[in-house]
């Protein structure tokens, strides 16, 4: 990895002068977020020139594959604690030195974007704040902005900006744009678009308004995001089956399902939008299947194990905790059917099209899922896949009992569940898309 620093010379300098698109991302590389990294390295595959900028290290100790086929050297901003239970005048007693150089160069550089910028965050923080008191938040990340454009000045080449995720990342971004003057987009995903904690007092519509584009997962976040803003120009952009998976897929083995009793695998963090708890019940309605739920714990972890314990489930649900892509395909390989219950949990937060479940679809399993947000744009109930109302134990139990007692149905399932991410849910296809949005913005720049 890469120094934290952003002065001019840490960035390292690309030949030819290419313009290039920079990607800035809260934490990289993150394992939850493969389809980041495999969009990256798909743009690269297909000539798209790309820098990766990152808030805030990735404090995991292990990444993905393909995260070491990506050539982009990321460059850290400067490290910061934690304002939580911290005054600004404190933060900034602590953190300040470290942007010290880059604000001197940046407000030589561009004076007034500096001003319109520290004025928009200013007004931000008297917007969303609690009692009498500005939110801070806006000060940290002005400053990190700041630092950001520092290195957009020091690389020379990069003319656009790409944030993932629609709450602080993106403000970051949209404060640098600010100041540079360098055109943005970003990508909204899920509880960053619907959690109005995340973006308060009207934040997110000035950020919408403000990008050249925004990019989202799920038909129904463009629905969402219109309703917000409905002047931006927000496109779909599903994200596919990731490149890592995509390879495994080729060269796994056969499907080969368990024998003595029925297989359920589900996947997902053990947060409660995933609805673990809902799959949990249902499985103890059925007396004749296995489940197995892969994935790290999360805030619902103790709930689930209660639940296992509670109802006697020990010797027929599996809590494996995180797993490979490897392992995942074989999972897949050797289960019955995928379940994932998902739900709207109590603070709005929601899954668009899971990747799991788009992965399972490919994998050749009969998949069976819930009404939420964008899960019904992938699963066309009774034809690739079963969908039931969220929350409902019983309904899911007997979705779970049509496919164990109906062989043809899961074959059909499985078929057309093949055939719809072959057509629509093509990683490299999409990236192809995106990489010709890129094209577009940078076309009297020279990318081709």
């Amino acid at each position: 990895m890469s120094d934290h620093s952003t002065s001019e010379h840490s960035i390292p300098h690309r030949q030819g002068g290419q313009p290039t698109v920079a990607y800035v991302l809260k934490g990289y590389p993150r394992i939850s977020e493969l389809f980041i990294a495999s969009e990256i390295y798909r743009l690269e595959q297909l000539g798209v020139a790309l820098r990766i900028i990152v808030i805030k290290p990735s404090e995991e100790t292990t990444h993905h594959p393909i995260v070491d086929l990506i050539e982009a050297v990321p460059t850290y901003l400067p490290a910061t604690s934690s304002l939580s239970g911290t005054g600004l005048p404190r933060w900034l007693r602590e953190n300040l030195g470290s942007f010290a150089a880059p604000l001197r160069r940046v407000a030589r550089r561009h004076p007034v974007g500096v001003c319109r910028a520290a004025g928009q965050a200013a007004a931000q923080s008297v917007r969303a704040r609690k009692g009498r008191r500005p939110r801070a938040i806006y000060a940290k990340e002005f400053l990190l902005a700041v630092a950001l454009v520092d290195t957009l000045d020091a690389a020379g080449d990069v003319e656009h900006l790409h944030a993932h995720f629609a709450h602080g990342c993106t403000t970051v971004t949209w404060l640098a744009s600010i100041i540079s003057g360098t055109s943005f987009s970003f990508t909204g995903h899920a509880k960053d678009i619907y959690r109005s904690s995340l973006n308060p007092a009207g934040l997110l519509a000035r950020k919408l308004r403000a990008a050249d584009f925004t990019l989202t997962c799920t038909a129904a976040n463009v629905d969402h995001l219109h309703q917000i803003e409905p002047s931006a120009d927000v496109q779909l952009a599903y994200h596919g089956l990731n490149a890592e998976f995509t390879k495994l897929l080729v060269d796994a083995p056969p499907f080969h399902p368990p024998c003595d009793r029925p297989r359920i695998i589900s996947v997902g963090r053990l947060v409660p939008k995933k609805g673990f708890d809902v799959l949990v019940k249902a499985v103890a309605e059925l007396g004749d299947v296995e489940l197995v739920i892969a994935g790290e714990d999360g805030d619902q972890a103790d709930v689930v194990r209660e639940l296992v314990r509670s109802l006697d489930l020990a010797d027929r649900v599996t809590l494996r905790g995180a797993v490979t892509q490897a392992q995942l395909v074989e999972e897949y390989r050797s289960s019955s059917m995928f379940v994932l219950a998902c739900r709207v949990d109590d603070t709005g937060d929601r899954d668009g099209i899971p990747n799991v479940l788009v992965e399972a679809m490919a994998a050749g399993l009969p998949v069976i899922s819930t009404k939420v947000s964008g899960i019904p744009e992938v699963v066309e109930h009774g034809r690739n896949g079963l969908l039931v109302p969220p929350e409902d134990p019983k309904a899911l139990a007997d979705a779970i009992r049509r496919v164990i007692d109906d062989p043809g149905l899961a074959s059909s399932l499985r078929n057309h569940a093949r055939s719809t991410i072959n057509e629509h849910f093509d990683g490299d296809q999409l990236a192809r898309e995106l990489a010709e949005r890129f094209s577009t913005r940078l076309a009297g720049s020279g990318v081709r």
